[in-house]
């Protein structure tokens, strides 16, 4: 009898667990990789711990964001571009916001960009010059920038257009990309198949360092990080920007 008391006991208090769990009051965020990777994912355990609220990651892209933000189906955006450049990426997209003073734009960090390559990849400092042949694919052999005689895999994130704006506006101007690239979606996903792959080369944000990866010397390359809100920040958006400003700070990498 005493059993069954104790084997009742459990069920009770799971249950409990499992409707408070349920009952948590959500944040969905829609998210570039910049975001997601540089502030999103490392404050959220303690930001859940600190306020209660369930921190939902929907790592869409910018522009997907910013559609979710305008459909009601986050309660905010954000992405590693200033909300002009944003904007601007909306219209090239085809999908031009016909009202932007309707959404506030936040400020909530800076994303510095790094060149991945494999961790035994023995190029450790990249030019510009020589940033620009190799995503061109001008440069195909690592053996022509110091490394081995191996040929170059360029690793491009479908998802992480703002990054890749940015990226190809100052390495490579007019030039247009290569042709013959590894298509990755997310810039976790650029990180893993740099990891994977001797051959690879990819970018990202600074957060995405590890010990699979190594970020090779090159000239700097930074960007700012935007969180949108349609209107005034809720209540719920606002606990994330004190957090982020507050006790977020030292898990953010700078």
């Amino acid at each position: 009898m005493r059993v069954m008391r104790v084997a009742a006991a459990i069920v009770v208090s799971l249950l409990a667990g499992l409707t408070a769990h349920a009952g948590a009051e959500e944040l969905k965020i829609g998210a570039g990789g910049a975001p997601t990777e540089n502030i999103l994912k490392p404050i959220r355990t303690a930001f859940e711990t600190a306020t209660g609220l369930k921190l939902y990651i929907v790592a869409s892209g910018p522009k997907n964001a910013f559609a979710d933000l305008q459909k009601g189906e986050v309660d905010a955006a954000a992405a590693g571009l200033s909300y002009q450049d944003w904007l601007a990426l909306m219209k090239k997209e085809g999908a031009e916001v016909s009202q932007p003073a309707a959404f506030v734009p936040t400020l909530i960090g800076k994303d510095k960009v790094k060149v991945l390559v494999h961790k035994e990849n023995k190029v450790n400092q990249l030019s510009a010059e020589q940033l620009r042949g190799i995503f061109s694919g001008e440069i195909s052999s690592w053996k022509e920038v110091g490394g081995d005689d191996a040929p170059i895999l360029v690793v491009l994130g479908k998802l992480t257009p703002g990054t890749n704006s940015m990226f190809f506006k100052k390495f490579l101007g007019d030039k247009p990309v290569a042709k013959d690239v590894i298509d990755a979606t997310t810039a976790e996903d650029v990180r893993l198949n740099v990891a994977s792959n001797p051959s690879a080369v990819g970018f990202g944000p600074l957060s995405l360092i590890d010990d699979s990866v190594k970020a090779v010397l090159t000239p700097e390359l930074a960007r700012d990080i935007t969180l949108l809100t349609k209107g005034k920040p809720s209540a719920k958006v606002q606990k994330l920007l004190d957090f982020i400003n507050g006790e977020g700070k030292k898990y953010i990498k700078q």
